[in-house]
């Protein structure tokens, strides 16, 4: 798990060890300084000349300001080192979901991977800042404390003997209760996300339905159970301070009794006040380092399961991957499916689609009807190969997709899915993520085709209109169109169409079929439709029902010969809302 998260460090390995450099060195400055001083003590008190006074003061006082100067220092090159690991984290997890098939994004929810790119990171930087800063420093600083204590203190250095084992077994007891409250707080955390998540994206309908109530008390459901959890982890933690402050106590009136009672009673023969009072100062030291040590082991037990999260993301490996000698052409458009079965999980006892054989020629257009949960969306999805069937094959071009480079097979695929997005940015931008060297004509051709243009040019900028994160300032159907033209401009050789004229008119639907077949008359298109009219007219229509092709043919031969189809299309030509006409 850390071994995973280390690999991140990267370039940013050398201000990493600077940082343990100029630690290191700070560290032996301040161990060596109250050594300094007892002696400098002990020769007061037997006196002295002021040339040695002197010289023993401009001694201390450069080792104080190179002290100085290796903290500053490190506190420089730790805060590079930290925000450059936390970067090269966020963007190896961004890039490998990029990488990820839909069922490893169905691994994940969304609102969960927004946690982990967000406050599981955030938490990472701050355990990683705090070791590099103090992991080294406190140890050395430590092992240095009691040398130097035993060597002047002897036996009065026993103290810690007492003392140090007493705080790790509390710490160890604090870890072992606070590790799981941590643990339901990170996951509490991803479903908060995804409430807000879809409070934000769903605002409409929160707001149509006058359910901003209902949407407050569920927030403050979910974040006073946040609250609780991470209330009763803290207080765990928080028990780390009140043990340290008795060690620090016990230890100074332990050196302060005894050390006093052995000067008084020896005439400082076993130890001298300098020597007892570098005891203190190492004491508090040596303490002090057991602080730092234990604010780390809080700081790494609250990390931990952010760690573990973050290393889950970046050890998964995608479901899908590219061939060792893909094939880097798709020769046309048709589509073979031969015995297709699939299902989204291997744990799911039903296959989502089964038994599917289907022979699907260059530059047909197909139609699918069926009725929801009848998987028309999971099969259009195996031909640009978003998942890969469990059974069977998906041929494009008479080549199984399995063979492709998946740019080349996903670039011969364009898919219009009923909720496509729209992405920040102006229509220009958002068109060109069909073709970045599209031209200003190519864009305008492609709108015309998608009946977008007339609608586009009617906004103030035109095409320079800025698009609201998610397409909120503009209507369904007129981003159902900007979508269909986006797809347009890949010039694919099959265009898949999952329900995405359902927010137009049937006028400008039909208007967006005719084009189809003047411009693209040699690309495949596949139409998911719930009515009838838009699918009417295509070469083959196919009528899917639970997960199976239950009908297949031209509207008139289905007509005859499917009760599911025929009964569909009285429903919709008699039952009074005349979309077949």
């Amino acid at each position: 798990m850390f071994k995973t998260v280390s690999r991140c460090l990267r370039e940013y390995k050398k201000p990493m060890y600077l940082t343990f450099f100029f630690i290191a060195l700070e560290a032996v400055i301040e161990a060596i300084i109250p050594f300094i001083t007892a002696k400098l003590v002990n020769h007061v008190s037997a006196g002295v000349e002021m040339s040695f006074l002197l010289r023993t003061g401009l001694l201390l006082f450069v080792m104080t300001v190179i002290s100085l100067a290796c903290g500053g220092l490190a506190g420089f090159t730790c805060s590079k080192a930290s925000a450059g690991f936390a970067k090269n984290v966020r963007h190896d997890i961004f890039s490998r979901v990029q990488r990820f098939s839909f069922a490893n994004i169905d691994k994940f929810s969304t609102s969960s991977l927004v946690t982990r790119l967000t406050t599981d990171i955030n938490n990472v930087q701050m355990a990683f800042m705090m070791m590099i800063r103090i992991a080294l420093r406190a140890p050395l600083m430590l092992v240095f404390s009691i040398v130097m204590a035993f060597y002047m203190g002897g036996m009065l250095a026993a103290t810690f003997v007492f003392v140090i084992p007493v705080l790790a077994c509390g710490l160890l007891l604090i870890a072992k209760f606070a590790m799981p409250a941590f643990r339901r707080v990170f996951k509490k955390y991803d479903r908060l996300n995804e409430s807000i998540e879809e409070n934000v994206r769903g605002m409409r309908v929160v707001k149509g339905f006058s359910r901003e109530e209902y949407e407050k008390q569920k927030f403050r459901r979910a974040s006073d159970d946040i609250c609780v959890d991470f209330t009763k982890a803290e207080r765990i933690v928080a028990l780390n301070g009140p043990i340290m402050q008795v060690c620090i106590y016990f230890n100074m009136a332990f050196i302060l009794s005894v050390g006093s009672k052995l000067v008084i009673e020896n005439r400082g023969s076993l130890i001298n006040v300098g020597e007892m009072s570098s005891m203190l100062t190492y004491g508090f030291q040596v303490l002090m380092q057991l602080m730092m040590l234990s604010m780390i082991y809080v700081m790494l037990t609250m990390s931990a399961e952010s760690i573990r999260r973050i290393s889950e993301v970046l050890d998964e490996e995608p479901t899908i991957h590219n061939p060792e000698n893909p094939v880097t052409e798709v020769s046309d458009g048709s589509v073979d499916f031969d015995g297709v079965s699939f299902k989204y999980s291997q744990k799911a006892k039903k296959d989502a689609l089964s038994g599917i054989d289907l022979h699907i020629p260059s530059g047909a257009t197909v139609g699918i009807l069926g009725g929801t949960g009848s998987s028309k969306s999971s099969l259009v999805q195996l031909i640009p190969r978003l998942y890969d069937v469990t059974a069977g094959a998906v041929r494009v071009g008479g080549r199984d997709v399995r063979e492709y480079d998946l740019k080349t097979l996903r670039d011969s695929v364009a898919m219009v899915l009923q909720k496509n997005e729209l992405f920040s940015g102006t229509i220009r931008e958002n068109l060109r993520w069909g073709n970045p060297d599209a031209t200003d004509e190519e864009l305008e051709q492609a709108c015309r085709l998608a009946q977008a243009h007339e609608f586009v040019v009617s906004f103030p900028d035109g095409y320079d209109t800025h698009i609201e994160q998610g397409g909120t300032n503009v209507s369904g159907g007129q981003k159902q169109r900007l979508c269909i033209a986006r797809a347009l401009l890949k010039k694919p050789k099959i265009l898949i169409l999952d329900d995405s004229t359902s927010a137009v008119d049937t006028k400008t639907d039909a208007f967006i079929r005719a084009g189809f077949k003047e411009y693209i008359p040699d690309t495949t298109k596949i139409i998911i439709a719930q009515r009838v009219a838009s699918v009417q007219d295509a070469d083959i229509i196919l009528v899917l029902d639970g997960g199976k092709i239950a009908a297949q043919g031209t509207h008139v031969e289905l007509m005859e010969t499917s009760p599911i189809y025929r009964e569909v299309y009285e429903q919709q030509t008699n039952g009074g809302d005349g979309d077949a006409a």
